[in-house]
């Protein structure tokens, strides 16, 4: 005996299939929450005059409802959308833990201090635009490992110092690397 699937259930199957890929993160999603905590991080290093991060809210599950972040269908944060905020502060190192971040932008700021080499993680990373800041030191050699990064600007931080290592100059996909007004030097 031949059991045929009556195309109701069939079309039943399938759109549960695809509510559930759809469906925004649960609360158990641990990546989605690695990703809360590090932009948790980021919020309290920064000082926030204007309350552009008002909506970012520690007890979350995840960050696709925040203003400025972006997700992708995971739940995962891809893109980070902070440019002339009116915010100072510094990196933080939980950044890294952002792994399915594609963008990061915070130009026209007030960030200052260093990179974190734990931003060397950012493996799926294509864009980092963190001009017209206030940071300082070095390019650290773990950006070396954003073999995905196009575009790196740094831009108008005239405390950026230092070589810059060859392993960003030659990284495979880098269209554009912007060192203007800064002391930071090619190898």
């Amino acid at each position: 005996m031949t059991m045929m699937t009556s195309p109701p259930t069939l079309f039943a199957i399938l759109s549960l299939a695809l509510i559930a890929l759809l469906a925004p993160p649960t609360s158990g999603d641990e990546s989605s929450r690695t990703d809360v905590v590090a932009l948790i991080a980021l919020k309290q290093s920064l000082s926030d005059p204007d309350h552009y991060l008002a909506t970012w809210d520690p007890n979350s599950a995840h960050a696709c409802g925040w203003d400025y972040i972006t997700c992708d269908i995971f739940g995962r944060v891809t893109t980070v959308d902070l440019g002339v905020k009116n915010l100072s502060g510094e990196l933080v190192p939980q950044l890294g833990n952002l792994t399915a971040l594609q963008y990061l932008d915070l130009y026209s700021n007030s960030i200052r201090g260093g990179f974190p080499p734990e931003l060397g993680r950012l493996s799926n990373l294509i864009a980092m635009d963190l001009s017209n800041n206030n940071l300082s030191g070095p390019i650290p050699e773990s950006f070396g490992n954003l073999v995905e990064l196009e575009y790196l600007r740094v831009n108008d931080n005239p405390g950026l110092e230092g070589v810059i290592p060859l392993a960003v100059v030659t990284l495979p996909n880098l269209l554009v690397l912007d060192i203007n007004n800064t002391h930071l030097r090619l190898p």
